[in-house]
């Protein structure tokens, strides 16, 4: 089996995985870094590749399962795969689009539900189920908590305002304040007047 992936962390877990059970893996990305790391903790059937339209659309050709991974923060997702590209690819494939939640990353991507999870286009079957996490409720809250809890507890005790002038992270989170967008993708997805949070 042939899969290509995009590797921020779902589509580098995916890839440990898919890998993990004999499968040969494509793992594209723009960060050289990431992907030099990545290729030094994964095993030896999985390759990384600097993620450019041609390479793309040639792996493509060869993938059974196909895994969008990519997340801009606040920005909407770009479109990697376009609907011409899927005639290229093999009947039956599969594509997992888990950047539906910003609106897909393969041009062909309609968000689906737990109970209607799949579609197919070009005769290509599509999974686009948006919050992919409510699966598994329990186990995504859990996880959701302990990585928001520190940062609720520092709201809660000293305001928003101050905790944003002091933890760079919660200011960099900021979306919307006093009905002006703070945060840069965000004001990009939806043009009107933004102004950058210097200090909250």
């Amino acid at each position: 089996m042939n899969s290509g992936l995009f590797c921020r962390v779902v589509g580098a877990n995916a890839a440990k995985l898919a890998a993990g059970l004999g499968a040969a893996v494509t793992l594209f990305d723009v960060n050289l870094e990431r992907l030099r790391f990545l290729s030094e903790v994964l095993p030896p059937n999985v390759e990384t590749l600097f993620s450019q339209p041609a390479t793309i659309r040639d792996h493509l050709t060869r993938a059974d399962v196909v895994i969008g991974s990519i997340l801009l923060p606040g920005k909407l997702a770009p479109k990697l795969v376009r609907r011409q590209d899927l005639k290229t690819m093999q009947p039956g494939a599969v594509m997992v689009d888990v950047a539906i939640d910003q609106g897909g990353c393969f041009e062909t991507s309609r968000p689906t539900t737990h109970d209607a999870p799949t579609f197919v286009e070009e005769g290509i079957i599509h999974y686009c189920v948006t919050n992919m996490p409510g699966a598994v409720p329990r186990t995504s809250t859990l996880a959701l908590t302990n990585a928001t809890l520190p940062f609720v507890r520092q709201v809660a005790a000293q305001g928003w305002k101050v905790a944003c002038d002091q933890n760079e992270s919660l200011r960099r989170g900021l979306n919307i304040v006093n009905g002006e967008i703070f945060h840069p993708g965000v004001a990009e997805a939806f043009p009107v007047s933004n102004s950058a949070p210097a200090a909250a």
